[in-house]
């Protein structure tokens, strides 16, 4: 009975005739004669349509569940039967689960929570080490997405001058995309048998995640003067096809008040690089703007040491296997899965543990 109240309790949580008129909205968006128009938008639009009656339909088909265990469960008490009893358990343990999936979606309720995001990674402490582990991060964030069912697009990707890459952007697009990927800004820390030291010593390595979200175009009103700008094109040196090396096709744009500084290499040309920089930099200086404004610098941009005692996650290859949250203190001794995309329950669990209060 108690898991019964609790799920109508998130009902004003859910604010279902809010999500419905939404819907309702967003249908005779589509029914517009221009809607394919712009496909951008588009697929935006179904996903959001998609998204919100998925929520709806969970929240149907909970109570429907919930209401055929109550039943079982005034059976049980008039007519003991085992059985019945197992039935009633693994009810009970399904509905434990799919409450957990609707408290995390409630829980992204933050003014960007729902859009997409840049994803930043940056390697530290740990020369040839760190490079390798920055790689390997990028390499576990893209199977995240994948399994998200996100789309990624690389906007700058730096190799390491041994192994692995120095940084690398990334443009992540998909519902939630800025909610989930926020609570893996920090440092990330490994330890392990260095693959590159020929005495089989252990190391420690750092690399930074840095997680902004992508602002609506319609809600940026910034100017870039050009002289608060300096560009500089420089030969790509990222894995982009034919050609891509060949020439100065690379651009890094530094906004000289902010000391900002973009850089993309991913496109063919200079001109789309350029054009492709100035958007990512308009975030920032939307982002920097709105901090001001609303007090939200701690929360949407830190400054962060790259190195020991700073980490927010350890993942633990030797002497021993495991990832540690150290903000949640979440487990998981099976590093090999969490660097295949696997974050869904660190994710979660920092999520709960930032609106506890």
């Amino acid at each position: 009975m108690a898991i019964y109240k609790e799920l109508l309790n998130y009902g004003g949580h859910f604010d279902s005739d809010n999500k419905e008129k939404r819907i309702i909205e967003l249908e005779k968006i589509m029914s517009s004669d221009n809607f394919w128009n712009d496909k951008s938008n588009s697929e935006k639009t179904i996903e959001e349509l998609n998204y919100l009656k998925g929520i709806l339909s969970n929240v149907s088909e909970l109570k429907n569940i919930i209401s055929d265990s109550i039943v079982l469960i005034d059976e049980l008490k008039k007519n003991y039967d085992d059985e019945i009893k197992k039935l009633v358990e693994l009810e009970i343990n399904d509905i434990g689960e799919k409450l957990g999936d609707l408290e995390v979606k409630v829980l992204l309720s933050g003014p960007y929570d729902k859009g997409d995001a840049i994803l930043e990674i940056h390697s530290g402490a740990g020369g040839t080490e760190a490079c390798d582990w920055a790689m390997m991060l990028y390499r576990m964030y893209l199977r995240f997405c994948e399994n998200k069912n996100y789309k990624c697009e690389i906007i700058d990707l730096q190799d390491g001058d041994t192994a692995g890459i120095k940084s690398a952007s990334i443009i992540v697009r998909g519902i939630n995309a800025y909610g989930y990927l926020k609570n893996e800004k920090g440092v990330h820390r490994l330890i392990r048998i260095s693959p590159f030291d020929s005495n089989s010593r252990r190391h420690t390595s750092f690399a930074s995640i840095d997680v902004t979200p992508v602002f609506d175009n319609s809600e940026i009103n910034i100017e870039i003067k050009d002289a608060d700008i300096r560009i500089d094109v420089y030969r790509s040196s990222g894995k982009g096809g034919q050609g891509v090396n060949t020439t100065d096709s690379a651009v890094r744009i530094t906004h000289l008040p902010t000391k900002t500084v973009v850089t993309c290499q991913n496109e063919r040309s200079q001109i789309q690089n350029k054009e492709k920089a100035l958007e990512v930099l308009k975030n920032k200086l939307y982002q920097l703007e709105v901090e001001k404004r609303d007090n939200l610098l701690k929360n949407m941009k830190s400054s962060i040491d790259i190195n020991f005692g700073s980490q927010i996650r350890s993942y633990i290859m030797h002497p021993y296997s495991m990832v540690k949250d150290h903000r949640t203190n979440t487990e998981n001794t099976n590093v090999l899965k969490v660097l295949d995309g696997d974050l869904d329950k660190f994710i979660n669990d920092n999520l709960k543990f930032l609106n506890k209060d």
